[in-house]
């Protein structure tokens, strides 16, 4: 509201009496040119009673359904009885002193202006084989550097739209539209090569615009891009939030406080799109149960306007909204530009005449070129002088966009000839046309008349009242931006409560496992390892627990930058404050995992070694966490930054001192250990435990039988750091010896940790200030490589360089339509069904959290016969996709009631099977081409009794009627790289198409997001599909006059899925009219739209009501009654003459499984193989680790500490796997979406087939890179290539581990809600297995009760295996500072004194001869040291068939979890939910 009031005041109104004079809207320049009437609106505003808020909301509403319907070309005058002045202004205190408020507004001019872009309109899709053929790849590169084909996206586009005016551009998908509102709103223009000619805001430049008024130019993408997680309300107060001017000038009361400000804008703008109702859910997304789609995108529009721009450019916004919203969009728009002087450029691919009437001015362009710019009017008589007709009820925007399709436009008799044929010719006919000449003039007039104007002054002016910070784009303060999202990560993070109670649940249990596994450590040598191993523990697992914010960062960029557009906030405020909120949650997690951990482990218990403990662990864990985000943020895609983090973890792991200690680091790598802060964690809680720590020895030499009265000064501790003749051992100089560590780095570490973590923050504040989207311009085709798509690539190349090519004959064209008409009926031929569909007395309730039972439908009744086509409408919310998905059996919560029938009968499990269902949201496999997809949905939804030849031919004639031959082998890709909104709606109909349904076809907005041209080619295959005897239910919320009469029967649903009608529709909807006129409404005109008609009179729109119920009307109505009739008697007909069907076709996949499992996992293949990155980055991450893993321990000799670091390189190429199974869980969940979305509902096949197809197309790429991996690790380590040895180690390393852990991730991911609920579980399963492993617990020292966990712990076989491959008969020779020196007797010699020792305990001395400082090694070969740890050389082939009941129990894990969790839909804990419970029972 106080945008309004803000826009429309200048001075003080002195008088509440003024005068009511007419104006102009939009003929002003500045807002003080105004009229007295919108200052008295002002003024109603601005004097509101806070005890009832909602009355100027009321009168708001009433003054926007008024000025809604004025444009620029009219005059208008306020009625003050309509607002009821009087007794408005009656009650309220005077006016307070409004200040000195400047506003601000502009017009726009564009002079031929051009966007240029490399021509990769189409390309061949990269594979792994491609991207790995480097030479190629380079001359290919080299090539196109030097021939580099550049395209025009938009050319020579000239326009003049003055402050306050609204110009309407239409053009087919592709045409250029989106990438001319970008470069209006300057929003990605460094992604193109280049631009030409100027674009000018009332003589102020575009560059001196976007360098300091940035925040006035707004760019509203197509796609709905929200925090699912979010309620609809914390969106939208977010949005205002940011946009909060420094002077509210009579806001909602004087002097308002921001909160009244947000509250009452919040209200307002809610109020207006009809949201207030959905206040407190969430937004959601495709996968994220929110609001409707249509709701959905109201919040988008919403939330632009929460910007406060001036110049906004709309991208197709009324995509998924119904003709009603659409409309109340329009005028929303409409009062915009009135009020606030904004100017609005808006692209609608189905515009309705009322939308059309909206506008001020229309700009079309026809691939990329201008062909009209005029005022609305004039539009249609310039064309049809030209020489084109429109034919009969078809609005105005239809045909204006039918002109650009050559199979659309209709040609007047005897013009044939005469007309343009393709965009150039078009082009040079406006160019040559007397408006031209006229605009031409204007643009002349607009440059020298706006030359040295004030308009930046004004600029200037305003901002310094409205910003903290004149020069800044952004509105509030820095500080108030990170508060705003500091508040709004707190949302996001209670909003997603799964992943949040899956994080702290798995701290507290892996403390509980942690703690107790080293329960109450010995204060002896034999401790200090476990020690060691205890504090090395918390840090790793806090670090692997950082990979889970990688996937956070990539899904919420998108979101981010939109923000940074509509110059919300800074991204860095965001970063910061997601950091800070992530790490508070964290500590939930952190501190009972600390405090559980410190008791239970008997570390030294002591305050202040407590707290120290608890700083270092959590510095370290903030500062990998910023370090992974960093890595995230830097990254282009998210299996990029798993590879990359990957192996900065392991790099991070094994330089932190514990793995490989610092005398042993070889100098190529040792740089690590300086650079990692988890070496400086680990050294500071190492230190801080040992410090003034004595240690009793745990074995002493000699000892035991025949030592009993040797003196302490005869013997020696064994253990690093002991000093001969003391039987302890100091923990200062046993983490000197050890490490290399000492008690003086403390307080340095502490300074060094944190100023990485500064470091690592401000870098990714930094980049993420200056990241962009991943691409921008216009939409590629990729191309799968065969010769046809080679011809096809040279021939549109071709095309590109000879711009005068005509694209299509006129011949050819209506030769192409009759040939599409015979196909069309060929292909069609016998595909009805005399099966009949019908349902009654449907209800569907949900439960809200709070515990409220909400009714989503009412007693809904209707049927759909063979041979019909029957519409879906209602307005946004009505529950028409609610219907859809519950007659189509496509839910799976809530409570359903009633009666849906086939023939009478109740539905079978083959129902879903037998009906077809479209999709609102395209969702396909990106790697897959069209005629990929079209056939393996053939293959699996059609009897295997049909020969395959049959379905591929049924195939090919789908691709022709659907005319998608030109992009058949074309994969799907993602938007803007992949097929277009239009091809992707087609792909989805001719998915559902070839497996001809023999029941019905669903169909949810098949028409959504396309051009009007494109929907009537839609509805009309519709058309043509029911006059074939098909069945079809249809939603659709936009219908123009002319697809509305290609229906046969109409179900309209209101508010609350209430019946408003079902029946006939008739021609020209004269039987629909007729009912409405009869019941109440008002008549309905000749020149207007049917369907815009009826969601009128029935009060449709997010603001819009009736003065009658017409649900009741309709339970009261002849028209119902006879319905009921007529269904109950066709319930009896077709009960009785039902005849038994194929036995075949009652089961619940029609494809035996093994064809289900062969295709599924052929078509798993063929998405792994195209995708190289995902590849790429798996390879390079074995690669790159497998020789920073055997380089690191390079040589590691027979020594003991040699021996050690064999181990730890296993264990380290143990650790890998964490990473990699990250990379697997996100290309797997993919799939699984795609599947639970889409494939699931139609029982296309068993959903087991696809886990085992996963699992079945990772294994080869895994056994390759880890062959790689083992020839980079194993020879630069390890000593032993006898065949045998390297053979078996390959065998139980690159096939057995490969098979476990691949099988391991998709078993959790499987079982997951989401992916960083996925990467959660990992850490927690992962760091319990590494740990029972006995690597950094070794079993003697473990508590009886976990013992069994390390002979349950799949890793313990798997380092058993790899420990006895690399160390028996491993011969051991100690280093010199490995020995333990001992003092013999005096007058014996070494050999002679502990002879006897080493007989029984083992190991040798190196100078038996010697009679002083004798030398003892304790082991002698590496079997001595397998005993100390339990493992004997038999144990090989006894833990290889261990690992096929690991391997197996995963995959029957796999299934089991998935059928639980995701079929049966079992849930995990809801802590929501208890402490729900656990507040009621306590009020009891």
């Amino acid at each position: 509201m106080d945008d309004i009031k803000k826009s429309i005041i200048d001075d003080t109104i002195s008088d509440s009496n003024s005068d009511i004079q007419s104006f102009n809207p939009g003929s002003g320049h500045e807002a003080n040119h105004t009229s007295d009437e919108i200052e008295i609106v002002s003024r109603i505003a601005s004097n509101v009673d806070q005890n009832d808020p909602n009355n100027v909301l009321h009168r708001l509403e009433t003054l926007s359904v008024q000025l809604s319907n004025v444009t620029t070309r009219d005059t208008f005058t306020i009625d003050p009885d309509d607002f009821d002045l009087a007794q408005l202004l009656k009650g309220h205190l005077k006016n307070s002193d409004r200040g000195n408020v400047k506003l601000r507004s502009t017009g726009v001019l564009l002079h031929d202006a051009a966007i240029i872009g490399v021509d990769r309109s189409a390309t061949f899709a990269p594979t792994f084989g491609s991207t790995l053929n480097i030479p190629s790849k380079i001359i290919s590169g080299l090539h196109s550097r030097a021939e580099k084909p550049f395209r025009r996206i938009v050319n020579r586009v000239n326009a003049v739209v003055k402050a306050g005016e609204m110009c309407l551009v239409l053009g087919r998908p592709g045409a250029g539209c989106s990438s001319l509102l970008k470069s209006i709103s300057g929003e990605g223009l460094d992604q193109y090569e280049g631009t030409e000619g100027s674009i000018t805001f009332d003589g102020v430049t575009q560059d001196h615009m976007l360098k300091h008024h940035k925040n006035d130019l707004i760019y509203n993408p197509e796609l709905d891009v929200h925090f699912p997680h979010l309620t609809v309300q914390q969106t939208l107060r977010f949005a205002i939030g940011c946009k909060v001017p420094n002077t509210r000038v009579n806001a909602v009361t004087d002097n308002a406080t921001v909160k009244q400000y947000v509250d009452f804008k919040t209200d307002m703008l809610a109020t207006i799109f009809g949201l207030r109702h959905t206040y407190n859910t969430k937004v959601g997304n495709d996968f994220v149960r929110g609001v409707s789609g249509g709701e959905r995108k109201r919040v988008s529009i919403a939330e632009a306007l929460a910007a406060d721009a001036k110049v906004y450019c709309w991208d197709n916004a009324t995509r998924g909204l119904d003709a009603s919203t659409a409309l109340e969009y329009a005028s929303a728009i409409r009062v915009l530009a009135n009020l606030l002087d904004a100017t609005n450029f808006v692209t609608i691919y189905q515009a309705s005449e009322n939308i059309y009437e909206k506008f001020d001015k229309v700009l079309i362009l026809y691939e990329g070129r201008q062909i009209f710019f005029g005022p609305i009017h004039d539009a249609k008589p310039y064309f049809e002088n030209m020489g084109y007709e429109c034919p009969q009820r078809q609005a105005t925007p239809e045909f204006l966009t039918a002109i650009t399709d050559p199979l659309g436009r209709t040609t007047k008799p005897g013009y044939e000839n005469k007309v343009p044929r393709n965009a150039v010719e078009f082009e040079n006919y406006w160019h040559k046309s007397p408006q031209f000449q006229k605009l031409s003039e204007e643009i002349a007039q607009n440059e020298k008349s706006f030359a040295g104007s004030d308009t930046e002054d004004l600029f200037f002016e305003s901002s310094k009242i409205e910003k903290s910070r004149v020069h800044s784009t952004f509105t509030v303060s820095y500080a108030e931006q990170l508060r705003l999202n500091f508040v709004r990560a707190y949302q996001v993070a209670l909003g997603d409560l799964s992943y949040l109670s899956t994080q702290i649940i798995s701290d507290i249990i892996q403390a509980l496992i942690t703690g107790s596994l080293y329960y109450n450590i010995p204060n002896t040598t034999s401790g200090a390892f476990s020690r060691g191993g205890n504090l090395f523990f918390c840090i790793l697992y806090y670090s692997l627990a950082g990979l889970a914010s990688v996937s956070n960062s990539f899904q919420k960029r998108p979101i981010l930058l939109k923000q940074k557009a509509y110059s919300f906030c800074h991204p860095s405020t965001e970063f910061f404050a997601s950091f800070i909120v992530d790490a508070m949650f964290k500590m939930l997690g952190i501190v009972p995992f600390i405090i559980i951990n410190f008791f239970l482990a008997h570390l030294k218990r002591d305050a202040g070694n407590f707290f120290v403990n608890f700083l270092f662990v959590i510095l370290s864990s903030f500062s990998m966490n910023a370090f992974f985000q960093m890595i995230a943020i830097f990254s282009p895609a998210l299996s990029i930054a798993n590879s990359i983090c990957g192996l900065l973890t392991l790099a991070a792991i094994c330089y932190s001192c514990f793995m490989i200690q610092l005398p042993s680091m070889h100098p190529w790598f040792k740089w690590i250990n300086w650079l990692n802060p988890i070496r400086y964690g680990f050294e500071s809680i190492m230190v801080n435990e040992f410090h003034h720590v004595n240690m009793t020895c745990s074995k002493i030499v000699p000892s035991g039988s025949g030592y009993e009265g040797v003196s302490v000064a005869n013997q020696a501790c064994v253990s690093v750091g002991s000093v001969p003749g003391s039987i302890f051992v100091h923990g200062d100089k046993y983490i000197k010896a050890a490490f290399d560590f000492s008690f003086m780095h403390l307080w340095p570490n502490f300074g060094i940790l944190l100023s990485m973590l500064i470091f690592f923050l401000a870098v990714s504040g930094i980049a993420s200030e200056i990241m962009t989207a991943d691409s921008a311009g216009f939409d590629v085709l990729i191309f799968k490589k065969t010769k046809e798509t080679r011809k096809i690539l040279a021939a549109q190349r071709q095309s590109a360089t000879d711009p005068e090519k005509p694209e299509l004959e006129y011949a050819s064209v209506s030769t192409d339509i009759e040939k599409q008409k015979e196909t069309t009926n060929k292909v069609f031929e016998g595909l009805g069904s005399k099966d009949l569909f019908l349902w009654q007395h449907v209800d569907y309730d949900v439960t809200l959290k709070t515990g409220e039972v909400r009714r989503l439908l009412n007693d809904v009744q209707g049927y759909v016969k063979p041979g019909t086509l029957t519409a879906l409408m209602g307005e946004s919310g009505a529950g028409k996709t609610t219907l859809l998905n519950t007659l189509s059996q496509r839910i799976d919560t809530g409570v359903i009631t009633g009666d849906m029938l086939v023939n009478g009968r109740p539905l079978d499990s083959s129902f879903k099977r037998k009906t077809g269902y479209v999709q609102q949201q395209d969702v396909h496999f990106s790697e897959l081409t069209v005629r990929e997809s079209l056939r393996f949905a053939a293959n699996l939804r059609r009897s295997r009794s049909v020969p395959e030849a049959e379905k591929y031919e049924y195939v090919e004639q789908i691709i022709d009627i659907l005319s998608m031959e030109s992009y058949s082998d074309a994969v799907v890709g993602q938007p803007g790289f992949g097929l277009n909104v239009e091809q992707r709606k087609k792909l989805s109909i001719g998915v559902e198409l070839v497996a001809k349904p023999s029941l019905l076809l669903f169909l949810d907005e098949p028409t959504s997001g396309l051009d009007s041209q494109s929907s009537w080619s839609i509805v009309k295959l519709m058309r043509d599909l029911a006059n074939a005897g098909q069945a079809i239910l249809c939603t659709i919320h936009q219908p123009s006059a002319v697809l509305f009469e290609e229906f046969d029967r109409l179900l309209l649903l209101r508010k609350g899925g209430h019946t408003v009608y079902f029946g006939d529709i008739g021609e020209h909807s004269k039987i629909l009219l007729n009912y409405f006129e009869k019941h109440g409404a008002r008549k309905c005109l000749n020149e207007e739209n049917p369907a815009e008609y009826i969601l009128e009179a029935i009060g449709a729109g997010a603001t819009a009501s009736s003065n009658q119920n017409w649900g009741d009307v309709w339970l009261g109505s002849e028209e119902c009654a006879s319905v009921t009739a007529e269904i109950t008697q066709l319930i009896k007909d077709s009960s009785i003459n039902h005849s038994e069907e194929n036995p075949e076709m009652k089961k619940t996949f029609i494809t035996p499984y093994y064809y289900q499992l062969l295709l599924v996992t052929r078509r798993v293949g063929t998405q792994f193989w195209r995708d190289p990155t995902y590849l790429i980055s798996k390879m390079m991450l074995m690669i790159l680790a497998g020789l920073l893993i055997g380089f690191t321990y390079w040589d590691a000799g027979n020594s003991i500490v040699g021996m050690q670091n064999v181990m730890f390189s296993m264990f380290m190429s143990v650790i890998i796997s964490a990473p990699l199974i990250h990379q697997i869980q996100a290309r797997a969940l993919e799939s699984r979406e795609v599947y639970e979305v889409r494939e699931s509902k139609s029982n296309t096949y068993h959903w087991s087939a696809l886990l085992f197809a996963q699992f079945i197309n990772e294994l080869p790429y895994h056994l390759l890179f880890s062959t790689i991996f083992f020839i980079s690790f194993y020879y630069p380590a390890h000593r032993n290539y006898d065949s045998y040895t390297v053979g078996s180690y390959y065998l139980f390393y690159c096939i057995m581990f490969q098979l476990y852990f691949v099988s391991f991730g998709l078993w959790i991911v499987y079982m997951s809600p989401n992916l960083p609920a996925a990467a959660v579980l990992v850490s927690l399963f992962f760091a319990f297995m590494i740990a029972f492993c006995g690597v950094v617990q070794p079993p003697s020292l473990m508590p009886g009760f976990w013992t069994f966990m390390w002979k349950t712990s799949p890793y313990t076989y798997f380092i058993q295996a790899f420990m006895i491959l690399s160390l028996h008969k491993l011969k051991i020779r100690c280093k010199k500072s490995e020995f333990i020196t001992v003092q013999p007797p005096n007058g014996e010699i070494c050999g002679a004194y502990l002879d006897h020792f080493t007989k029984v305990s083992g190991g040798y001395i190196n100078n038996p001869s010697a009679t002083s400082n004798c030398e003892y090694c304790q082991y002698s070969v590496g079997d001595q040291y397998l005993a100390t740890v339990d493992i004997k050389s038999s144990y090989l082939w006894r833990n290889f068939g261990f690992m096929w009941v690991y391997i197996s129990f995963n995959l029957f894990a796999m299934v089991s979890c998935f059928w639980f969790f995701r079929v049966r839909k079992g849930s995990t804990i809801d802590i929501k939910s208890i402490i729900s419970k656990f507040q009621k029972v306590s009020k009891k």
